[in-house]
């Protein structure tokens, strides 16, 4: 079954094609800078010695140009993968916010897109891009199924005593507000993984979600109990650009005795905080970089980076009551030693062991990180939301015997 995962963010669009079952994509690329003068379209097709890399430069005004050209890569008679658009079976679509209306993947009607617009004003930054992407999908693959995956669904699972914020009761029942957590997609996948190099299916997981953005979700019997993004994905970890945790007061100190607006106030959080604030710069690649160079302002913004995960895991670990791995994920997650050597110093009492050497060594695919006598394992494993995407699309297509 071939099974197109895109996930359209606000200038571009990331895809990959699986023929499933095959977890190995056929094909995968970028489309960046959609809407701008020279849109960039990365294309690649196979893996290994048989990759080759397609490159392309050219204008793209909107996105049903972004999504022609990748559909026109699909089906090229040089390189394409199949030769009609009428063979991509099912589109998967990553949507950011489902709210509480999605608890699970589902199939896209009318209905559903009306209740994903609705959610707008939750995720104004990536709700309508998805939503974008998912109307552009249904006017050129016509013959597929348009399934939608919400990043926030993992985290329905969530007990009321942990979604819930400490305000009158009315802004939860009346305008929803409460936490909904996010990069639920990357924390499910991860955490299936990690239970089952573990032979384990109930056990009782740290997944640390390390990219740009940042979050932390404790997981036990394959359900997500709690997470460190909120509302909104700017709370919790330190990230790139973001603050994460803040005192709100803060926030009244900005707007009544500096003058800020709220939309600067929102800027400053979400745009210009985080490592980027800390350091002038929002890549770790660049901050560990200022490090070596004797910045004490990066080694200070690394210090707090790991500082908050580590609190993080030891509030988890106490809402578990007991952990059998830490899960790190993501580009900075998989790639920066430091960053996970920082977080499993000094963490002995919590069973957690570090081994220097295997942190250290570079390698792909699931691996243990940890001594070898650890009371609690340290797993590095990288993750991949389209191929959970793409499976999640395939457990619906088996409920409903679609297949």
């Amino acid at each position: 079954m071939n099974i197109l995962v895109v996930n359209s963010g606000s200038s571009s669009i990331k895809y990959q094609l699986f023929r499933m079952p095959s977890e190995t994509p056929v094909c995968s690329g970028l489309v960046e800078r959609i809407g701008l003068p020279k849109a960039i379209i990365t294309h690649k097709i196979g893996t290994g010695e048989d990759e080759k890399m397609i490159r392309r430069t050219l204008d793209l005004p909107d996105h049903e140009a972004g999504l022609l050209a990748v559909n026109e890569l699909l089906t090229s008679t040089e390189i394409g993968v199949i030769r009609d658009p009428q063979e991509i079976e099912v589109v998967g679509h990553r949507v950011v916010h489902g709210g509480e209306a999605f608890a699970a993947t589902t199939f896209i009607t009318p209905e559903v897109k009306a209740e994903i617009k609705k959610l707008f004003p939750l995720a104004p930054l990536h709700n309508p891009s998805n939503y974008l992407g998912i109307e552009v999908a249904e006017r050129i693959f016509t013959k597929a199924r348009q399934i939608a995956v919400f990043d926030t669904s993992f985290h329905q699972t969530l007990p009321e005593k942990a979604f819930r914020y400490a305000i009158p009761n009315a802004f939860y029942t009346e305008e929803g507000i409460r936490v909904y957590g996010f990069h639920g997609i990357s924390h499910k996948y991860v955490a299936e993984q990690a239970a089952l190099y573990l032979n384990k299916p109930e056990a009782k997981l740290i997944t640390i979600h390390l990219g740009n953005g940042c979050s932390m979700a404790a997981v036990v019997n394959g359900q997500s109990i709690d997470t460190s993004m909120g509302f909104g994905p700017l709370a919790g970890l330190v990230m790139g650009t973001r603050s994460g945790d803040i005192d709100p007061s803060i926030i009244f100190h900005l707007i009544n005795q500096l003058g800020y607006t709220p939309e600067q106030v929102s800027a400053l959080l979400n745009k210009q905080s985080g490592m980027l604030g800390l350091t002038g710069h929002s890549d770790m690649r660049d901050i560990s970089q200022a490090i070596a160079e004797g910045s004490q302002e990066a080694a200070l913004a690394y210090d707090m980076y790991a500082y908050r995960i580590k609190k993080y895991i030891g509030a988890y670990a106490a809402a578990l009551n007991g952990l059998d791995a830490i899960v790190f994920t993501a580009g900075v997650g998989e790639n920066d030693a430091t960053v996970r050597a920082d977080v499993c110093r000094d963490m002995d009492f919590l069973g957690i062991q570090l081994d220097e050497e295997k942190n250290s060594t570079r390698a792909k695919g699931l691996r243990e990180i940890n001594t070898t006598n650890s009371p609690v394992k340290v797993l590095l494993i990288p993750t991949n939301e389209e191929l959970e995407i793409a499976q999640q699309c395939m457990a619906l297509l088996q409920e409903k015997s679609l297949l």
